[in-house]
């Protein structure tokens, strides 16, 4: 029989907290420090109320020193970790933060107190909201119930419920009961198996990832960032902080990577990694590479992993330069998208900066040309949608069409190539409109009109504002600067037309851009009435551009609601067309 790498050993819950207090419970570097969302600690929490098992934990015994690792909770432990945490992590991070009260880091790099209420009465759990904040039947925060002594918690609970109502002896029984088992969940029963400490770090990855891609499923990104931190941390550790400071303000006149446009995850910018480093996509191939497998041979060896890991480094040394980055985002708003919410593939932006990283430092293409030709890129792709659907496979096709390229120029023709096999005159005339005929409110299609209007210069509806200015004003009020405004409006549809479908009534030809004031003017009245008036403030030639811009039919407010969406569609289609020759 073979011999096991792991034993079983039991805990209580009150004994597995103490531990991580005292620092001999630690947190490897192959997981984050994230927490679950509280509606499933809430949860966790009614389970081991009612009894019922919540799964196991999977510990390493190190029994060396020198093992990077991480704590949870409060950074000074008094003791070094012995045991490390690598399966179950999520689950005991979360319990420790409530019974402990400590501030956890959430995905979005930020710390925050998890707060569950409790309903005694009812022996009822909750993530707290305005109702039960107000409801005095309900104990807030159950961190309160372990941070003192139960009596105690009794004594103060009961005292705000009789301010609030009459409480009587067998209700008063009942609360005392239903406090005193929440607080004895201190010694609800766990049950850990420990790795032995003869498992070496690339096992103890190699048992992460068997568990966890054969329960919850992990994308294979997250199998490449274990072995980022188990061979190469630092790495790792630079991906987060990148993405964390990618979020939030950086101090005055210091380089930082924050910006409206993409907040990456570490994830994100992984796959750029992988497609400079490799010119891969499918990310279960590297995760192979940095292995050390030969993928022609199937063998593994160290050397093999140290040169795949050396590429992996030379390529983040570049994704995160903040230069290239900062080049790169300018590209993306030279492209006519502004912000985050317009940008409806962030797979488009991650294959557009690994050809712009390639571009830039690997076949030393001119910047105004580099330039010219990612916008180019990024708007044809985000326009058509080209890496929505099974965006691995045709980051791979795109990817494997480069390593062939030897100069700027084939690699420039190739983009061009693409570009032109793309948008056909029967992709302009034919397949947009038809795309546009739809009420999806992230369609591409219809961020591609917003794009088009900012490169051509475009002013919004009835007004001498640019587009530009209003979809990315200085400061932002209780109303958008910008707003979708339906050109034959939602109610005169509904009341007057007896149309009361949404698809019908919310198609993108429907909609145009205009300044809130304006928005709230027109209300329900139908285009025949608003239009002639609004009209009166623009020359015969201004009204010209400004319905050319806005793709508007002749005579359109006098047409019927089908006849208008069948005829903007089109014009729709050819400013988009022009914006992109514009970039061209």
């Amino acid at each position: 029989m073979t011999e096991t790498l792991f034993k079983e050993v039991h805990y209580s819950l009150g004994g597995l907290i103490n531990d991580i207090g005292l620092g001999r419970i630690g947190l490897p570097d192959i997981q984050r420090p994230f927490v679950w969302a509280n509606a499933k600690v809430r949860d966790l929490f009614d389970s081991m109320y009612r009894g019922y098992p919540v799964g196991y934990f999977l510990f390493w015994q190190t029994g060396a020193e020198g093992v990077e690792t991480k704590v949870i909770g409060d950074a000074n432990k008094q003791k070094a970790p012995s045991l490390l945490i690598v399966d179950g992590q999520q689950r005991l991070t979360s319990l420790y933060a409530v019974i402990r009260r400590e501030a956890v880091l959430r995905e979005n790099f930020e710390r925050e107190h998890i707060r569950i209420a409790f309903r005694p009465q009812t022996g009822t759990f909750a993530v707290p909201d305005a109702t039960t904040e107000r409801d005095p039947e309900y104990i807030v925060d159950i961190s309160e119930v372990f941070a003192q002594s139960t009596s105690k918690c009794i004594r103060e609970y009961l005292k705000r419920l009789k301010a609030a109502r009459d409480v009587s002896d067998d209700e008063t029984e009942l609360v005392e009961s239903a406090i005193e088992r929440l607080a004895s969940l201190t010694n609800f029963p766990f049950i850990a198996l420990e790795l032995s400490q003869q498992c070496s770090e690339e096992q103890v990855a190699d048992v992460f990832v068997r568990i966890n891609s054969e329960g919850k499923k992990l994308n294979q990104s997250d199998f490449i960032l274990t072995l980022m931190s188990v061979f190469w941390d630092e790495g790792r550790t630079e991906l987060e902080t990148f993405c964390r400071a990618a979020r939030q303000p950086g101090l005055a006149g210091q380089p930082s990577p924050f910006n409206a446009i993409f907040q990456p995850d570490p994830d994100h910018l992984l796959r750029v990694d992988v497609g400079v480093a490799f010119r891969r996509a499918r990310l279960e191939h590297v995760y192979s590479l940095l292995r050390g497998k030969d993928l022609t041979t199937g063998e593994s060896n160290p050397e093999n992993r140290a040169k795949q890991f050396d590429k992996l480094r030379d390529a983040q040394s570049s994704v995160l330069n903040l230069t290239y980055w900062a080049d790169f985002l300018n590209i993306v708003r030279a492209a006519g998208y502004r912000n985050a919410k317009h940008i409806s593939s962030v797979n488009a932006l991650i294959f557009a900066y690994q050809l712009y990283l390639l571009g830039r430092t690997e076949y030393g293409i001119e910047g105004f040309k580099l330039k010219s030709a990612i916008a180019r890129w990024l708007f044809m792709s985000l326009l058509t949608g080209r890496f929505t659907s099974s965006p691995e496979s045709r980051m791979e096709q795109d990817l494997a069409e480069l390593r062939e390229l030897k100069t700027s120029d084939q690699f420039l023709a190739r983009l061009a190539e693409v570009e032109a096999a793309t948008l056909t005159d029967d992709y302009w005339t034919k397949t947009l409109p038809m795309e546009l005929a739809t009420s999806a409110g992230r369609s591409p299609a219809l961020f591609g009109f917003y794009a088009a209007q900012t490169l051509l210069g475009a002013k919004a509806l009835f007004s001498k504002s640019p587009v530009v200015d209003l979809l990315d004003p200085p400061a932002q009020g209780q109303k958008k600067a910008l707003e979708r405004h339906h050109l034959f409006p939602r109610q005169y549809l509904k009341n007057k037309l007896n149309i009361d479908s949404v698809r019908d009534i919310n198609q993108i030809a429907n909609y145009a851009l205009v300044e809130w004031d304006d928005n709230i003017a027109i209300s329900d009245g139908p285009p025949s009435a608003y239009w002639p008036e609004y009209a009166k403030r623009f020359g015969d030639e201004a009204l010209t551009q400004m319905r050319t811009w806005h793709a508007l039919p002749d005579n359109w407010w006098n047409m019927s609601y089908g006849e208008f969406l069948a005829a903007r569609r089109p014009l729709i289609a050819e400013v988009i067309r022009a914006g992109y020759q514009k970039l061209t």
